[in-house]
């Protein structure tokens, strides 16, 4: 198990990776916990810093199942060091993890593929700071309200929903977001409801029948950091009280997201869906796993309770690793 990281969402991973430990365990396995600290030291339940080298996997580790969210554990760093290690590892590789946790990069290649998604602006902090009346004004064609988010961050840290038609409040929402990344992607307001929709599998995954996001707050609010981690901020209402046609959709948009990015073992899809029209939102990579967590509970309402999933979870790393070491490179 590989927990914590340095990013601003290390105590949402730490509170993850407790979950997946005790599910873990249940089904069987023997389970060692690292740590990543903020200062990016790898260490075991001991605290004693972990010496790796390159080739030789972890010790006595024969699967690692990373649990981090954000840089340096969801974008494809980790990832790297694992294939460097040479150790099976739950989730997307290299390529797939840096793609999705990127939602500008992750936005285009949907739009080559010709997905419906919703209209946005990428912004650099360096073109902010540069010419920020510019900015301002390519902004307008967004309309409002906008959603101003850290191009590549999760757990909804940084993002703030905008509906004020005065420049300050955008401009102090976007100043937020560039705290924690030099791209910021500003996305037009979406009509209809909040759908999410599990993924599971290497070649052939499998979706698991679409969720709706219902928020404490009512049709005011929004799926921010609080209603996510705060026991009670949503309520998840499965089957997505949406249509048939729109099910199907949601679960075919899933599944070719997944695929169109590369993604293995695991992955959670989030859509827009008003009446019959589906849009997609973005592909989490490695999602929250906690007691509140969406991924989990999507398939376990659809037949696959939260122990067989991380089993599942696992022998699809360990497909993965003999699949790829299969071929020469």
């Amino acid at each position: 198990m590989l927990g914590g990281g340095r990013s601003s969402e290390h105590d949402v991973s730490l509170a993850s990776s407790a979950s997946v430990v005790a599910g873990l365990l249940e089904a069987g396995f023997s389970v060692r916990s690292v740590v990543i600290g903020h200062d990016g030291v790898w260490r075991d339940e001991a605290g004693d810093e972990l010496s790796l080298t390159p080739g030789r996997g972890i010790p006595e580790i024969d699967v690692v199942f990373p649990v981090l969210h954000g840089p340096f554990g969801e974008d494809g760093t980790v990832q790297g060091l694992l294939e460097t290690l040479d150790v099976p590892y739950v989730g997307a590789g290299v390529l797939a993890s840096a793609l999705c946790m990127d939602k500008v990069v992750f936005k285009e290649l949907m739009a080559q593929a010709g997905i419906p998604q919703v209209d946005y602006a990428a912004v650099t902090v360096g073109r902010w700071r540069d010419h920020p009346e510019a900015v301002l004004r390519e902004l307008e064609a967004l309309g409002l309200p906008v959603f101003v988010k850290p191009a590549r961050l999760g757990s909804s840290v940084g993002i703030a929903r905008v509906s004020n038609s005065g420049p300050s409040t955008l401009q102090a929402a976007l100043d937020d977001a560039f705290r924690y990344d030099p791209m910021v992607i500003v996305e037009a307001a979406a009509t209809g409801v909040e759908v999410e929709c599990s993924v599971l599998g290497n070649r052939d995954p499998i979706a698991s029948s679409p969720g709706e996001i219902l928020l404490a707050g009512g049709e005011s609010g929004w799926y921010d950091y609080k209603a996510k981690y705060t026991p009670g901020g949503m309520k998840l209402v499965v089957p997505a009280r949406i249509s048939s046609t729109a099910i199907e959709r949601v679960q075919a948009l899933a599944v070719e997201a997944f695929q169109r990015s590369g993604c293995a073992g695991l992955a959670r899809a989030d859509f827009f869906v008003d009446g019959e029209s589906v849009l997609v939102n973005e592909l989490n990579t490695l999602p929250g796993f906690t007691a509140t967590s969406v991924y989990g509970a999507l398939f376990a309402a659809s037949g696959i309770e939260y122990v067989e999933l991380l089993s599942r979870l696992v022998a699809l790393a360990v497909e993965r690793h003999r699949f790829e070491r299969g071929h020469s490179f």
